[in-house]
């Protein structure tokens, strides 16, 4: 497969149109198979689901809880100084790893 070089990223209606030519299916399939891909990564990451989605052979979504942190009195680094650092609210991060074959890609 041979891509041409140049520095424009595909845009999505760019991308339907090219998935589209590719697999003979219609523009609107293909975007109807995106949102419901959509709608199931939701499902799998939200506080109900198991918290991991993977698609296979491109990328791996894990979700973590980041529990609350009281404010605390510590050493700013570069005065040495004490100094009092907030209070943060619990939290909820979304880490994304590319899987085998999409680093390959890179190379």
């Amino acid at each position: 497969m041979q891509v041409e070089k140049n520095n424009t990223y595909l845009t999505k209606q760019k991308l339907l149109q090219r998935l589209a030519k590719k697999t003979g299916l219609s523009k609107k399939s293909i975007n109807t198979v995106f949102v419901e891909l959509l709608d199931i990564i939701q499902e799998h990451i939200s506080d109900s689901g198991p918290g991991k989605f993977v698609l296979p052979g491109i990328f791996k979504l894990t979700t973590k809880d980041i529990p609350s942190q009281e404010e605390r009195v510590g050493l700013n680094p570069f005065t040495k100084k004490e100094m009092v650092f907030k209070a943060k609210p619990a939290a909820k991060k979304l880490k994304i790893k590319a899987l085998k074959n999409l680093k390959d890609i890179v190379k």
